[in-house]
């Protein structure tokens, strides 16, 4: 019995320090996010006084916009059976996320790679718009590129993944059935074991 509680007592101390750490990466991805934020801003600037420089249109006039693609892309036609995904990226979500929904509606639909880019930039609204226009002209020659892009611009927002310590904040609130916390306890259990 002992043993039993001495294991308890030291996974508690493991979970406090866990928690602690956990609010230091936290912390540190608040301060990351507000830096790529800055940093995005500055290089909209540079962006925006390079093409002014260079006789370019600036990106904020709409009738001037090219999307980042490379000719085959730009000139991929888009069936009208085609229906575009239901899924949208405001900058805020994960983009792992983002990214598998994506991949899922569009393996409803099929369609090439130069169709899959095409239509994800119609799931883009707000900043992450602004991002995908911010790209040079030309920039993009397939999907995968697109994908590891997308994920490195947004990286700080993806989630961070689950650890077993969570397990212990699952508890049964009241007014909550058996079986809802049993399930509720089981959906941890499996985000933490394909870690």
């Amino acid at each position: 019995m002992q043993q039993l509680m001495g294991m308890m007592q030291g996974l508690q101390e493991a979970m406090t320090v866990s928690k602690v750490e956990q609010e230091r990466m936290q912390e540190d991805l608040a301060a990351s996010q507000a830096r790529n934020e800055e940093l995005y801003r500055m290089n909209q600037e540079l962006r925006r006084g390079w093409r002014n420089h260079t006789g370019q249109c600036d990106i904020d006039e709409p009738d001037h916009f090219t999307p980042p693609f490379s000719q085959p892309i730009l000139e991929m036609v888009i069936p009208n059976t085609f229906t575009g995904p239901k899924v949208t990226f405001r900058r805020m979500e994960d983009p792992e996320a983002h990214l598998t929904a994506f991949h899922t509606q569009m393996m409803l639909v099929g369609g090439s790679d130069a169709v899959r880019c095409k239509l994800f930039m119609s799931t883009l609204t707000g900043m992450a718009m602004d991002w995908f226009i911010s790209l040079l002209e030309g920039h993009i020659t397939s999907f995968a590129q697109l994908s590891q892009l997308f994920k490195e611009q947004y990286l700080a927002n993806k989630a961070p993944p689950p650890v077993s310590y969570n397990l212990f904040d699952v508890q049964q609130y009241q007014g909550k059935t058996l079986k809802e916390y049993i399930n509720h306890f089981g959906a941890q259990v499996v985000k933490v074991g394909t870690t």
